[in-house]
């Protein structure tokens, strides 16, 4: 629910609406109207005029029943109410329903996406431009379904007369369940069910053309059938291909168990199996010339590149000495991936390859890596500790928002990391080497002891002295840190009453 006292406007930002939701702040010199409506309720919009007429950008009301005004009276002139932008009433979750008026001549994607509480969008009968039926918005014709209420629940079948599943029509449409699609359909836009609560869908024969994630985040949908005479696509055990079935276009995101992809596939579309959450294993067959796997993670054939790590696969994980590049959206949404160890083989991380793996508490950067992309460890909530073995590599944008909790390590006499505190805006302290309390640290086998991490290939020196208050301090060993640690042990331990120890770099 959007509140009337702030001028940011508030969405779900794990929404597709939310991408596309301008913010009221960045508009130019939007005017506040307060309008005291016939109805129950007292609306707020930031509207803009534009060539005498009324664009609508946002709603900050308190929801309930909305009429949207035909016109606004500004300094005494009526102008009518002409366009609903994109977004405009988005994540409006007390709005139940809405009635716009026969002036609209344009409604933007999304104007009422993520309003989960919103059952009915009701269009003046004399508009020209749209129509609505059982409170779902159409064009004027009932050609193009535009956008079906956020808060419709249960099964849902669209009208024979409709050609076209509009983008985003049914997005953040959790509580639907089923969607019966008619012949007449031959279009399904970008998104059109994403975020939905449909367990299941059927593709008419009719349809030659689905759009960008049409199914995005349908975390409810086991099976896309489609129609066996449709000539542009077809299923397989719920899964949607073309129709030659050599291009895997997207696996459901409810759908368990085991799936074997078919000999026909030479493609697998974008996002075939994004969000897949709980999938722990991806195989290729060993005579693929173009990918491979390891450990049920997916590489290309010469495994330099690590495109795919599964969503389910726990725990931690080694990247192998043979990948260079660790492609983008690799480990995306890997949230019950907790540690991963990166080798010096690898010289770039691409986008997102690690966005929303929230369990990551921490992640050492090899002094190989040259590139970080954009968004590289987005909302990685989790992360405490991002540590450095080189110079500050060049990054992309965004690369830590959302890690709140994060701290920036780096070593002695490596450079750049002003500037990039000043682009990532995490805090950043010098790397030490440090004694490790656990099991190592003690007597073993008749000699103190302990662990020393720090960066791999760093060289430790550890001291000793007697007397802390006039320390008199003596080199006992220098050790060669390999893969980040090392042991010390002293075997004159016995021979002092006392004896401290200190760590310090040549």
């Amino acid at each position: 629910m959007k509140t009337q006292n702030s001028f940011a406007t508030t969405t779900n930002s794990n929404t597709l609406a939310g991408r596309f939701r301008i913010a009221c702040a960045a508009r130019l010199l939007p005017l506040l109207l307060l309008l005291t409506l016939p109805a129950v309720v007292q609306a707020q919009y930031f509207i803009r005029i534009i060539n005498g007429t009324v664009t609508i950008f946002d709603y900050f009301g308190a929801g309930g029943d909305v009429i949207i005004p035909p016109s606004f009276l500004v300094n005494g002139v009526s102008l009518p109410v002409t366009t609903i932008e994109i977004g405009a009433f988005s994540g409006c979750t007390n709005l139940t329903s809405v009635t716009i008026p026969r002036s609209v001549t344009r409604i933007g994607n999304s104007a009422f996406s993520d309003c989960t509480s919103l059952t009915a969008i009701t269009v003046d009968a004399l508009n020209a431009y749209y129509s609505s039926v059982d409170g779902v918005l159409f064009d004027r014709y009932k050609t193009i379904l535009i956008e079906c209420p956020g808060g419709k629940a249960g099964s849902y079948t669209v009208p024979n007369s409709v050609t076209s599943i509009g983008s985003f029509a049914f997005d953040t449409c959790t509580s639907l369940t089923g969607v019966t699609i008619p012949n007449s359909v031959t279009s399904i836009g970008n998104y059109a069910f994403s975020y939905c609560g449909l367990t299941n869908v059927t593709i008419p024969n009719s349809v030659t053309s689905i759009g960008n994630q049409a199914f995005y985040s349908c975390t409810s949908l086991t099976a896309i059938t489609v129609d066996e005479f449709n000539t542009f696509y077809s299923s397989v055990d719920g899964v949607l291909f073309n129709k030659s079935q050599t291009t895997l276009i997207q696996c459901p995101r409810g759908k368990a168990g085991m799936f074997t992809i078919p000999n026909s596939v030479i493609d697998i579309g974008d996002d075939a199996f994004f969000y897949c959450t709980s999938l722990s294993a991806i195989m290729v067959d060993a005579d693929n010339s173009y990918y491979s796997s390891v450990d049920g993670v997916l590489f290309d054939k010469g495994q330099t590149t690590l495109i795919q790590y599964p969503g389910g696969k726990a725990g931690s994980y080694t990247v192998p000495n043979s990948v260079t590049v660790i492609g983008m959206w690799a480990f995306y949404y890997c949230i019950s991936l907790t540690s991963v160890s990166i080798p010096n083989s690898v010289t770039s991380i691409g986008g997102s390859a690690f966005s929303s793996c929230t369990n990551l508490t921490s992640v050492t950067i090899p002094n190989s890596v040259t590139n970080i992309g954009n968004q590289a460890f987005y909302s990685c909530t989790n992360l405490t500790g991002v540590y450095f073995e080189s110079n500050a590599p060049s990054i992309g944008s965004s690369v830590f928002d959302g890690d709140n909790h994060a701290t920036v390590y780096y070593l002695p006499g490596t450079t750049g990391w002003e500037g990039f505190a000043l682009l990532t805006g995490l805090p950043t302290l010098l790397w030490l080497p440090q004694v490790q309390s656990d099991a190592s640290f003690g007597v073993q086998t008749n000699q103190f002891g302990f662990n020393i991490t720090w960066a791999s290939g760093q060289v430790v020196v550890v001291e000793a002295c007697t007397d802390l208050a006039n320390p008199v301090w003596s080199a006992v060993e220098t050790n060669t840190l390999t893969d980040g640690s090392c042991y010390f042990s002293d075997p004159d331990w016995t021979n002092y009453h006392g004896r401290f120890y200190r760590l310090r770099s040549p």
